[in-house]
């Protein structure tokens, strides 16, 4: 039975063929009665058989050629009604040529019956194609969200048309103008479907019992906080995102913790980030991690002739393969010193980026040889033998935690920091730059917060006071390669990360996100061994200006570099780590 029911293409056709076929049948003989004030005098329907069914191979026959047969209902539009009216207007003026060359074998025949039945043939036809439809839409209404559409553009068209033809899970109720230009387009409609105001929101969404939204529109962050606070205040338990693949094609993405919080640099220089990288030979240290990756995507998008990877985790460095097959992929520690030289021997590198840390702070704390090891030993390693081999400009990637350091992991980062600062570099530029988190990397608090609250709850936040510097990777990593494109040698520079986030906020909005305000709760777990309730980014406030508003460049710490390097070897020969790390870095406060 329900293979009866399925419908085909050849149900379709015999649907549409036999239902022309009888309204077109009542649209004559309604236009004879018309015409004939509803007494059709006989002689006159003599002939009515062959006008029905001259008029009726004409206008089968032109609704096939204009293809109106193959019409799925659900994507009855505008289009398809101009073929139908084509269609119509080829039948009745090859019917009318007919008659003017056969007019003795089809009198008597009143001429203005065929005018009345062309207007009446086109709206019954129409309306069945048409009434079908709005059934359609009447039941998408009743059984799929409803949904309003932020934003007045061509991807709030092409989302309202995809829905309507029933190939989203929302129905469109309502469009709102968000932005000011778009101001004048309230109270007009768009695919039948009404634009009003950001004034009224709240009253619509409650009036129409939405519970869905798509926003279409690019908004500053700080108005995208706003409306997706108004949002979720008016009941809304969806929000969604729209980006068109193509002129035609949309797709929907939940809106991420990353469109509400990241900080969006405004002067990103892509020209300078080109001229610095593109042909030449780029070696790139922990390339398969969040920053490394990102680092090597970057360096192949502005050209770089050559890419050495280089990873000590077989998986990492796999993924990274995958991306990029023609680069070279040395699965290598950077504290093989001997491995690491033969990679600088083999190939000719001109830039050395050195994203190679461990960088977990708990993990750390937990591993405090193999951290130092690494994090020390590793970027001496990279800088030795970046000069040793004449490499043009060698840029280590720091973090925020290497600021006054509470932990291991951020005081072995600013071991690093010192060592670039304070080596004889020769004709190698060193340049050190210095970040704060970034969103989504795999030690972003982002990722956990995401799987507690999949699982359920609850999401746990150490303070509740506890603030972090946010930005997107990309951003992040090109700021870094911009910074590296002006540096001299010798600086250590702070990208501007923006305003710090509180963690308990960003853990409110992420299940604002998900919808689980009244599931989900938030515990506090207290710091753990070496985290700090606010990172920073400036050791003091003499820091220089560049000539990008969102780089600085922080004085530099003299440090012997013979008393560095022994105070280096000690450490690494003392057992008491933490004593030998206060040496090295007296503002280091170590949190247990």
């Amino acid at each position: 039975m329900n293979q009866l029911l399925r419908p085909t293409a050849l149900k379709r056709i015999l649907f549409f063929l036999f239902s022309d076929i009888f309204l077109s049948l009542i649209s004559l003989y309604l236009a004879y009665l018309l015409r004939f004030n509803f007494e059709i005098p006989s002689r006159f329907l003599e002939n009515f058989a062959t006008i029905f069914l001259l008029l009726l191979l004409f206008k089968v026959s032109a609704l096939s050629l204009f293809k109106t047969y193959n019409i799925i209902w659900r994507f009855f539009g505008f289009t398809e009604t101009k073929s139908i009216v084509k269609a119509h207007i080829l039948a009745y003026t090859l019917f009318g040529i007919v008659l003017y060359l056969f007019n003795d074998l089809l009198t008597p025949f009143p001429r203005s019956v065929i005018i009345i039945d062309f207007f009446l043939s086109l709206a019954l036809i129409g309306m069945l194609r048409i009434a079908k439809r709005l059934l359609l839409e009447h039941n998408q209404h009743n059984t799929l969200r409803p949904t309003i559409i932020l934003g007045i553009n061509s991807k709030s068209a092409t989302i309202i048309k995809s829905a309507l033809n029933g190939e989203l899970d929302y129905f469109p109720v309502a469009t709102f103008a968000v932005l000011p230009e778009n101001e004048g387009a309230v109270n007009t409609y768009i695919h039948n479907v009404r634009v009003y105001g950001l004034d009224v929101l709240e009253t619509e969404i409650e009036r129409l019992n939405a519970t869905a939204a798509i926003l279409t529109a690019e908004l500053p962050q700080a108005e995208l906080k706003a409306l997706f606070q108004r949002l979720k205040d008016a009941g809304i338990k969806e929000v969604k995102r729209a980006k068109l693949l193509g002129s035609q094609h949309e797709k929907l993405e939940d809106l991420s913790i990353e469109d509400l919080l990241a900080r969006h640099p405004q002067d990103l220089d892509t020209e300078v980030i080109a001229s610095f990288i593109k042909g030449k030979h780029v070696m790139i240290t922990g390339a398969g991690g969040s920053i490394g990756s990102e680092i090597t995507a970057q360096c192949h998008r502005f050209g770089a002739a050559s890419l050495t990877l280089v990873d000590n985790s077989e998986f990492n460095l796999y993924q990274v393969a995958e991306q990029f097959p023609d680069a070279r992929h040395a699965l290598c520690s950077v504290t093989d010193r001997e491995r690491l030289e033969r990679l600088f021997q083999e190939h000719h590198v001109e830039i050395v980026i050195h994203a190679a840390a461990y960088k977990h702070v708990p993990l750390c704390e937990e591993n405090v040889d193999i951290a130092i090891t690494n994090n020390v030993v590793g970027t001496q390693n990279v800088v030795d033998l970046s000069i040793a081999h004449k490499v043009q400009k060698l840029v280590i990637i720091s973090t925020d935690k290497a600021v006054r350091p509470t932990n291991v992991m951020g005081t072995t980062k600013r071991i690093g920091e010192l060592y670039a600062q304070n080596i004889d570099a020769q004709e190698t530029e060193i340049v050190a730059v210095r970040f704060g988190n970034v969103l989504g990397s795999s030690g972003s608090v982002i990722p956990k917060f995401k799987r507690q609250i999949e699982d359920g709850g609850p999401v746990t936040v150490t303070d509740a006071a506890m603030t972090r510097y946010f930005m997107l990777i990309p951003e992040a990593c090109q700021l870094v390669l911009q910074a590296a494109s002006i540096a001299r040698g010798g600086e250590l520079f702070i990208l501007d990360m923006g305003e710090p986030v509180k963690i308990i906020d960003l853990a409110q909005q992420m299940i604002k996100l998900y919808g689980k305000e009244d599931e989900i709760e938030i515990t506090f777990t207290g710091l753990r061994p070496g985290e700090k309730l606010y990172e920073e980014l400036l050791i003091d406030e003499s820091e220089k200006k560049t000539q990008y508003s969102s780089i600085f460049i922080a004085n530099p710490t003299a440090y012997p570099i013979a008393k560095l390097k022994k105070d280096i070897e000690t450490l690494m020969m003392t057992e008491n780590k933490i004593e030998n790390l206060q040496k090295i870095v007296p503002e280091f406060s170590h949190k247990v």
